[in-house]
């Protein structure tokens, strides 16, 4: 599942993990030819060890406990045994998939739909905040054998009566700890409860703290535990660097790196479907040999595609995790990481696409100031850590496409047609009485079709001046960081241009709430986005939020249904005046766990 791990939905099953040594097979663990007929459709071939040591006790009836990393083949995993067994002539929901993230409710509901697609009359229906009810009332009614949800969400439909999981056969709490991170304990407990005695349950988690250990001997049925380590180990061939970029400027980036570096073909990876292709095409705008594969892409034309990277005709692929899966092209010198992972499983595998074949291979990795964490959290599982390198400058830049424009010049007076243009220069300069320098300088000029040659100098950034509100006085502060005491939280940024306001929620700090489960919740409820979030102060029975002034309808009843810590917020917009409440400042933001991509 590393595709969409923060920052937009994946579609499809996760990447294929590496699979295990032995020569074991899907239909060695027991898996029925129905879905053994899928799993060959999706690519994979043998199982992963998460998958080879789950599969069979799932398949028997016992409640599991996996400890595995996200990229590991989980949802393959549990998503297996639970269609083989599942009763598609029933009604009533048989199974619950609990995600944190409406991101990883949609990515897990599509690999069931991936592994379901030889069983006719099998329904799964993700639920999630920030959609339509109407849509997951329509597809309840329906009937759906199979609800992937967020815990926020699947409460709400539990109240209101339209989702009934009396008849529970699955349950499966799915990255468990980052459930408990983003304040759905007692939501995930309160389901746990309304669920029948009898199911059978699945718990994964990348970490096993106290909590996740206390709900595991409390709802699960001596369950077998299996850990599985990740595979984190990167090839010695390959060189691996990062560079700090602003997101902004990365394809300003991506450029420079381009024109000075020598290489023979680049693979780059973005997160999302839609990013491949704007890429690509920005690349080709700029006279580069570039094109996209993704998930929406029919296998014919990826493999046109792979082709022309294999032979030649193509330079520049740019590509998702998932369309990348199984690409084997020994052309490949360089991997860019244009948008971080936010696994260390996905960077692992991405990087492994160069230095095939005995040769060596360039990892670059561009990460974004506020990603640093994201870099660390690499280093320390490859146990390896990057070298930081320094942008191409602008004179480098120039410097190289000099260099080409000469090599240009050698290589075309070796051409055979050299003396029909000399011949026709010659009479040009005569006619005319043009030096031939001149002329050649014309002729290079008209190659360019108007282009710059070389890259102009940068201009320095503008500083901004601090932006003072008009109930704070007008004179300067030094930089203020997170103040514990008020437990506030200052904005990320003002510079989106959307107007905010103050939003009051019913949880503070009697609730134990924390800025990240804050944002979390909200967030993954009513579909926002992180950048949407001002600042957010705590304070003892309740908690302030800057969001965007202009909230959808469907937005603001789905928030004043979110619960965080089991409790109702009912956001609504605070109707204080700014004298009475201490006022909102500070220029940054703590970092709230993984930075998970939008679509």
């Amino acid at each position: 599942m590393s595709e969409n791990h923060g920052d937009g939905p994946t579609n499809g099953p996760e990447p294929e993990p590496d699979r295990t040594p032995e020569t074991q097979s899907f239909a060695d663990l027991g898996v029925d030819d129905r879905v053994l007929e899928a799993i060959k459709d999706v690519g994979y071939e043998s199982p992963s060890p998460i998958q080879a040591a789950t599969i069979p006790p799932l398949l028997a009836g016992n409640d599991v406990v996996g400890l595995a990393q996200t990229g590991t083949g989980k949802t393959a995993a549990f998503a297996i045994p639970i269609l083989m067994r599942v009763d598609v002539t029933a009604r009533e929901p048989r199974a619950l998939i609990l995600a944190p993230t409406r991101e990883l409710a949609i990515q897990v509901a599509e690999a069931f739909g991936k592994y379901a697609s030889h069983i006719p009359g099998l329904h799964v229906l993700p639920i999630y905040g920030g959609q339509n009810y109407n849509v997951q009332l329509s597809g309840l009614r329906r009937g759906a054998h199979v609800v992937v949800g967020t815990p926020g969400r699947v409460i709400d439909h539990l109240e209101k009566g339209t989702l009934d999981i009396s008849k529970l056969e699955f349950l499966v709490l799915d990255e468990a700890d980052e459930m408990l991170k983003m304040g759905f304990q007692e939501d995930v407990e309160r389901i746990l409860e309304d669920t029948p005695k009898t199911k059978q349950v699945a718990l994964f988690s990348a970490t096993m703290p106290s909590a996740i250990r206390k709900i595991s001997k409390q709802y699960l049925n001596n369950p077998i535990e299996i850990t599985v380590k990740s595979k984190t180990t990167t090839a010695s061939n390959i060189s691996q660097r990062w560079v700090q970029v602003s997101h902004q400027r990365k394809l300003d980036a991506l450029t420079r790196v381009l024109e000075v570096e020598q290489f023979e073909a680049i693979l780059i990876f973005v997160r999302t479907k839609q990013a491949t292709e704007e890429l690509a095409e920005k690349l080709r705008a700029r006279g580069l040999a570039a094109s996209a594969i993704n998930g929406d892409i029919v296998q014919a034309q990826r493999e046109r595609t792979i082709g022309q990277l294999r032979s030649g005709g193509l330079d520049i692929l740019v590509a998702t995790d998932v369309a990348a899966r199984g690409l084997d092209v020994d052309r490949i010198s360089h991997v860019v990481n244009y948008d971080i992972p936010h696994d260390t499983e996905s960077y692992v595998h991405r990087i492994g696409r160069t230095g095939r074949a005995g040769k060596s291979g360039e990892a670059l990795l561009f990460v974004a100031p506020r990603e640093r964490h994201l870099l660390k959290a690499i280093e320390r599982a490859t146990r390896q850590p990057l070298t930081e390198m320094q942008l191409p400058s602008v004179e480098d830049v120039n410097a190289q496409r000099v260099a080409k424009f000469g090599d240009s010049i050698t290589e075309s007076l070796g051409s055979p047609n050299i003396s029909l243009f000399r011949k026709l220069i010659e009479d040009y300069e005569r006619e005319h009485d043009i030096p031939l320098a001149d002329i050649a300088a014309a002729l290079a000029l008209q190659s360019r079709n108007g282009e710059s040659f070389l890259m102009e100098p940068e201009a320095p950034e503008p500083v901004r001046e601090r932006r003072v509100r008009d109930d704070e006085p007008r004179r300067e502060r030094p930089p203020r960081k997170f103040d514990e005491r008020r437990n506030e939280e200052p904005s990320a940024h003002r510079k989106t241009g959307v107007e905010l306001a103050t939003y009051r929620i019913n949880v503070g700090k009697r609730h134990h709430v924390v800025p990240g489960a804050i944002v979390g919740a909200i967030a993954n409820e009513g579909g926002l986005r992180r950048s949407d979030f001002g600042h957010i102060s705590i304070r003892p029975d309740h908690s302030l939020v800057e969001l965007p002034a202009q909230l959808s309808s469907e937005t603001l009843e789905a928030l004043r249904r979110t619960r965080i810590s089991g409790v109702l917020i009912q956001l609504q917009k605070d109707g204080g005046p700014p004298n009475q409440r201490p006022p909102f400042k500070g220029p940054k933001r703590e970092k709230f766990g993984k930075d998970r991509k939008r679509d």
